[in-house]
């Protein structure tokens, strides 16, 4: 059975930094997608961050190429968020997520199969 927990969250200003972590244990051996996904009040689950566990790829959205950076650490089997530069558009609920499919092109909540708890992200003055 997947297990993901998140941490990390957290308040701080505009233009400031934060680093979430998601520790996961369980996975099958043909699940090739680690994400981040973000929810705000009142919107929809969007897709923040995606990388392949085979070859390392990456995906961004739009919105957040250039500031944030995602990566893992296979040894300790831990995905981060590396978040620069954040904004008050960023203030959601982020969770972590684990699938079977990693794509260059789009990043879906429907494609996932595990899901962490999330961790609460706000940025404020």
């Amino acid at each position: 059975q997947v297990q993901l927990v998140e941490s990390g969250g957290g308040l701080v200003q505009p233009g400031g930094s934060l680093r979430l972590s998601c520790a996961g244990s369980g996975f099958p051996l043909d699940y090739y997608a680690r994400a981040w996904f973000r929810q705000a009040p009142g919107k929809e689950r969007e897709g923040v961050a995606c990388i392949s566990t085979t070859d390392g790829s990456t995906y961004y959205a739009d919105s957040v190429k250039g500031r944030f950076t995602i990566s893992r650490d296979n040894a300790k089997n831990t995905l981060y968020l590396q978040m620069n530069m954040l904004e008050p558009d960023d203030t959601a609920v982020y969770y972590c997520a684990a699938g079977r499919y990693y794509s260059d092109y789009v990043l879906l909540p429907g494609g996932f199969d595990s899901w962490g708890q999330g961790t609460q992200v706000t940025v404020s003055s």
